[in-house]
């Protein structure tokens, strides 16, 4: 039976929400979610208090957008998306899924939260979406910076690399949605793992 190395890797996580261009839906209704484990940086900087934030790095999302986006940690979306996510999010954008609201999150700093993942024998790791308001998923789409990133700089398309897709969700009895994907296997040390959530309805 052969062994295998298992590298930890310390994960960011960042993505968007997508609604299909035909959605009609009103702007007070957009609330989605954020990835809760790994955290995603706008779910942590709203756990850690909008008003008197904690690290360095959510006290900056603050300084460059003020306080209502981690009020808003669950709206980070675009509503005419559908499917178009590099026309619609331009590169240094990514994070704050390429609406001015979220300006702050797009910060590159070295000093964000990140989460030691453990990937198993066989490189899966199962990711947890707290999704407030669940909505018919064409699909979640991961993507990871690629080897030698420039961790300072905000995330252009060509940092990332696609590396799994899920169409089918599975729900847990808390409402969140669980996802069992496998990291590519010559990722180690520091990441961020980007995600969209793909709207069908």
């Amino acid at each position: 039976m052969s062994s295998v190395k298992i590298s930890i890797l310390n994960l960011s996580l960042c993505g968007f929400a997508a609604i299909p261009a035909l959605a009609c839906t009103p702007s007070g209704a957009l609330a989605h979610g954020s990835m809760e484990y790994p955290i995603s940086r706008v779910y942590q900087c709203f756990q850690e208090g909008p008003e008197a934030p904690k690290s360095a790095a959510c006290k900056a999302v603050v300084a460059a957008g003020g306080t209502q986006p981690l009020y808003d940690w669950m709206e980070v979306n675009q509503s005419n998306d559908n499917g178009k996510h590099k026309a619609v999010v331009p590169d240094g954008t990514l994070c704050g899924g390429g609406r001015e609201q979220y300006v702050g999150l797009d910060l590159g700093r070295k000093a964000c939260r990140k989460t030691k993942v453990h990937p198993d024998a066989k490189r899966k790791v199962t990711f947890l979406y707290n999704a407030m308001t669940q909505h018919a998923t064409k699909y979640f789409r991961f993507y990871i910076t690629k080897q030698g990133w420039k961790k300072k700089k905000p995330l252009d398309w060509k940092d990332l690399k696609k590396f799994a897709t899920v169409k089918a969700p599975e729900v847990n009895s808390d409402s969140r949605y669980e996802m069992t994907v496998k990291l590519p296997s010559d990722r180690k040390g520091r990441h961020v793992v980007y995600v969209i959530w793909q709207r069908s309805d």
